[in-house]
């Protein structure tokens, strides 16, 4: 699904969800993924029930200290590839640290999702 719904006009992605929804009414869930490296971006509020806003220590540990709407306004805020720290120099304890610091979420998570191999 598209970004489309980035800030006030979340119609585009509303009407596929609506459509979604009709072919299978179901569904406990639908997921939206908005990508991209713009941190003042987020799904309008009247899209989302529930916001996760993921970031790639890759990208460095600046992402929590600029905070940004998509980080201040999260449900759950997950610290991605933190195995990746020491290659990239972030510092995953000032990373931490920043993210406490918007934390008006309940859940801050720093995690290293890899594929599990068959």
């Amino acid at each position: 699904m598209s970004a489309s719904a980035i800030r006030e006009d979340p119609t585009i992605n509303l009407a596929v969800i609506d459509e979604i929804e009709k072919k299978d009414p179901t569904l406990d869930m639908i997921i939206i993924e908005s990508g991209g490296d713009n941190v003042m971006t987020t799904f309008s509020p009247a899209l989302a029930d529930y916001l996760i806003y993921i970031v790639d220590v890759a990208g460095g540990d600046k992402y929590p200290r600029k905070g940004g709407l998509g980080i201040e306004s999260c449900d759950m805020l997950v610290i991605n590839k933190i195995d990746l720290a020491s290659h990239v120099g972030a510092d995953l304890a000032m990373m931490k640290k920043d993210a406490k610091k918007c934390e008006q979420r309940n859940h801050t998570y720093l995690l290293i999702v890899k594929p599990v191999k068959d």
